[in-house]
């Protein structure tokens, strides 16, 4: 641990609140990253990188800082975006698909990139939560299978397996939507 980060956690746990505020400073743009990748909202995002630091805040004393401080608070954003999705699959808030009608193949070039990763997210939105989760962690954030088992507890072999599964569904729903021609998905 990163000895800026244990004086601030020791002084935030004797009752100084600057002290955490400069964790919430040094962090608050990778966690940030994080949960936008749970939601592209920005109010709701900010609303969850919130909810990630309250809850670290109320669980500091667990931190143990046998891993980086970064590394323990990735793995509550984890869970707070998890539970995010999770809420609001129960509400069933996903955008049409029919909104991406104006994405052509032939204008690769000039897609809107903030376009294609709506509906990149619009997509994910149709997965299993799980499924969603892996793909996530393994192509934004750029995780290894070990990192992805360490955070969610599972072992490789099925983030292998849930990854492998995951592609599968994404296609099949990118193919019944007909948008497989459309996103360059040729095999």
């Amino acid at each position: 641990m990163e000895n800026t980060d244990r004086k601030d956690i020791a002084a935030c746990l004797d009752g100084d609140e600057d002290s955490y505020a400069n964790l919430v400073r040094r962090y608050e743009t990778q966690i940030t990253k994080l949960m936008w990748r749970f939601s592209r909202d920005p109010g709701v995002c900010e609303e969850l990188v919130q909810e990630v630091f309250v809850e670290a805040y109320f669980s500091l004393r667990s931190y143990r800082g046998e891993a980086p401080f970064l590394h323990w608070l990735r793995k509550i954003a984890v869970r707070v975006g998890y539970k995010f999705w999770k809420e609001r699959d129960k509400a069933k808030a996903f955008v049409p698909l029919e909104n991406f009608d104006a994405i052509e193949r032939e204008n690769i070039d000039t897609i809107d990139a903030s376009a294609a990763a709506d509906l990149l997210h619009a997509l994910l939105a149709r997965l299993p939560r799980a499924d969603r989760l892996v793909l996530t962690l393994m192509y934004f954030e750029q995780c290894s299978t070990r990192e992805i088992a360490s955070r969610m507890g599972w072992n490789r072999a099925m983030v292998k397996m849930r990854a492998f599964r995951a592609r599968k569904k994404l296609k099949t729903i990118a193919e019944r939507e007909n948008l497989l021609e459309k996103l360059g998905w040729t095999h």
